[in-house]
């Protein structure tokens, strides 16, 4: 009768580690153990690098909408006019953002005036969105006041108008030239309505992050902004910043209660919440696929052990008539499968680690071999592959890569265990 043991005991690891680093000769399948080792480990790295960029994508995404823009934008219904249009515009705008900014949770609520204009400068022009703000209110938006690069001084603001670095490029100014501001809506005459046309000095260029915002956004004080576009005493929104966007659709229904009954309330999230639930479900798809990649990664350890029982047929009918268990047999083969496992699990990590640690110089020197151009931010939005590794994406890789290793290993060392040791023995 086969003795009880405990499992796992050290005799049980010590057989395993001889069959891991037998040579073929020897009945081993080294070669086979390899390819299941290299194998997991290129899943696993392509798993955590995959969830690392996709990480990182989504929170650049979100810090670019929440760095320049605001978290909340109140709109007015509007009001029928005498000609039957409807005007929206905020008549008491600062009691309006007084009472928003009473709201618990919320930092700032300020006015803004928007348009769209042409900005011209020696024959070149192009569309610009004016977004006529104060200047406090504009050195609190981060990718704003604070962005990757700028050039000029955020506080002589006032003094003219600040371009995203988008827009200068295609005008081809710098700090201190004029850019003259195109609109059709200007002054009214026994003849028609002509075009407002006036220039400003360039005090400040920003690049918040993202190339859509860089290449059509533009400054102008609100007075000036009230001015240009014949606002003067309205607004055409409320801008409110609030201390956690992420729970900002809690504070809607309070907004909306201090905004009135004639609001309309627009976070964030309802501007780009088509995009963060395409993202998502982009997510889960790339999961999938790369779950279904580490397992057949783990296949190759099927195969390996299949043929380490084939070869090994001899050794465990020896041990079965010494007196070695079922369960001695299973766990022997098993172990020799999930160490193959969990070292690949582990060489994966490090490598997809890695990567998402040193992914600038990694794409950097991409782009140089093949030439430039490999990131194009107009059609991409932001301006480099970001990476952000998160230690819930690594334990789910790792719990992936461990679980699907240790339940392929189950057959092949059931199959060892219940092999006959009479048959095994008998043409030998």
């Amino acid at each position: 009768m086969a003795s009880s043991t405990a499992p796992f005991a050290p005799f049980e690891w010590m057989i395993a580690w001889r069959y891991l680093r037998a040579r073929r000769a020897e009945g081993g399948v080294s070669v086979m153990t390899w390819i299941s080792l290299i194998g997991i480990t290129l899943a696993v790295f392509a798993l955590i690098a995959t969830l690392a960029v996709r990480s990182g994508f989504r929170a650049e995404f979100v810090d670019t909408i929440l760095g320049a823009n605001a978290h909340v934008t109140i709109y007015s219904l509007g009001q029928v006019t005498e000609n039957g249009q409807i005007d929206r515009s905020i008549t008491d705008y600062e009691a309006l953002a007084e009472s928003l900014a009473a709201v618990p949770g919320v930092t700032r609520a300020a006015p803004l005036i928007k348009g769209q204009v042409m900005a011209a400068n020696q024959g070149r022009n192009a569309g610009v969105e004016i977004f006529g703000i104060d200047a406090a209110d504009l050195q609190t938006l981060p990718r704003i006041a604070n962005p990757e690069t700028a050039r000029g001084d955020i506080a002589d603001f006032d003094a003219g108008i600040a371009l995203g670095s988008g827009v200068a490029r295609e005008l081809g100014v710098g700090i201190g030239d004029k850019v003259r501001l195109i609109s059709p809506n200007g002054v009214k005459t026994a003849f028609g309505t002509s075009p407002r046309v006036n220039a400003y000095d360039v005090t400040y260029i920003f690049s918040a992050g993202r190339y859509d915002i860089d290449r059509t956004r533009a400054y102008l004080p609100f007075s000036e902004a009230q001015l240009f576009f014949n606002r003067e005493g309205l607004a055409d929104e409320i801008e409110v910043m609030v201390e956690v966007p992420e729970q900002v659709d809690a504070l809607s229904p309070a907004l909306l209660a201090a905004a009135g009954e004639r609001a309309q309330v627009w976070t964030w999230r309802d501007a780009s919440g088509g995009f963060l639930r395409a993202l998502e479900v982009e997510d889960n798809v790339m999961f999938v696929i790369l779950s279904i990649l580490v397992l057949i990664a783990a296949m190759n350890i099927v195969s390996g052990l299949i043929m380490l029982v084939k070869n090994k047929g001899r050794d465990i009918g020896i041990l079965r008539t010494m007196g070695l268990s079922q369960a001695s047999v299973m766990r022997v083969f098993f172990i020799c499968g999930a160490f193959t496992g969990l070292l690949g699990t582990l060489f994966g990590v490090i490598l997809g680690s890695l990567f998402a640690l040193y992914i600038d110089p990694i794409f950097s020197f991409v782009n140089v071999m093949m030439g430039g151009g490999v990131w194009d931010p107009s059609i991409r939005g932001i301006y480099a592959l970001p990476a952000e590794l998160h230690l819930t994406d690594v334990l789910s890789a790792v719990a992936l890569s461990l679980g699907l290793s240790f339940v392929v290993t189950i057959f092949p060392a059931r199959r060892a265990a219940r092999m006959n040791p009479v048959e095994a023995l008998r043409y030998e």
